[in-house]
């Protein structure tokens, strides 16, 4: 069941390949109401593939299914955070939220967003690096941290736009791709297949 999501009553313009509310609150930002349409997709990656092929081919493969269920344009999206070349993932039990936090304490590291839009004009897409730089973490702060229940669904073990912003020393890129969609390039993508952004009745 396609379910219609917006601050006001308007029809959607978009299907969104994704039950992430944080992707939808961004879509909804810059005025563009959504149709959830969740996918559900094998998010392995392949060995020896590369973070940014990782995180652009599953972009593509959300696009792709999520159109299936929808006649609107459709957008997928995925993001890594990536270590020293290695993909950190969800954590998967506290043990593992805290050794991903201690290895992001202290230094940089680069945050992957690919969004992938399918209609009229075939299939677009983008890839966003950007850096972050964590400030030193201590050991009580990430078990505080883990304890607020944050970290669980989160690629890395944390939320920028959340209790973690107070780890982030400083970004350079986009600060809503590490939120989980780029905004500047969506909207690009969004406007060559026909989608108004700013619809704001």
């Amino acid at each position: 069941m396609i379910e219609a999501q917006s601050s006001q009553v308007r029809d959607p313009v978009l299907c969104l390949a994704s039950a992430s509310p944080r992707r939808r609150d961004l879509l909804g930002a810059i005025g563009v109401s959504v149709a959830l349409c969740p996918v559900d997709i094998d998010e392995t990656p392949i060995p020896g593939e590369s973070a940014q092929a990782y995180v652009a081919r599953l972009a593509r493969s959300k696009a792709e299914a999520g159109a299936v269920s929808s006649d609107l344009p459709t957008l997928g999206s995925d993001t890594a955070v990536v270590l020293d070349g290695t993909i950190l993932g969800k954590p998967v039990d506290e043990a593992h939220a805290r050794a991903m936090l201690r290895s992001l304490s202290g230094r940089s590291h680069q945050v992957l967003t690919a969004v992938a839009v399918t209609g009229p004009a075939g299939m677009l897409e983008a890839t966003v690096s950007t850096e972050v730089w964590m400030r030193d973490i201590t050991d009580e702060e990430i078990g505080a941290y883990w304890r607020t229940s944050e970290p669980e669904d989160k690629a890395g073990g944390y939320a920028i736009q959340g209790l973690a912003s107070v780890f982030v020393a400083r970004i350079e890129g986009s600060h809503s791709a590490v939120v989980g969609l780029p905004l500047f390039e969506t909207a690009r993508l969004l406007a060559r297949q026909g989608v108004p952004t700013w619809q704001l009745s």
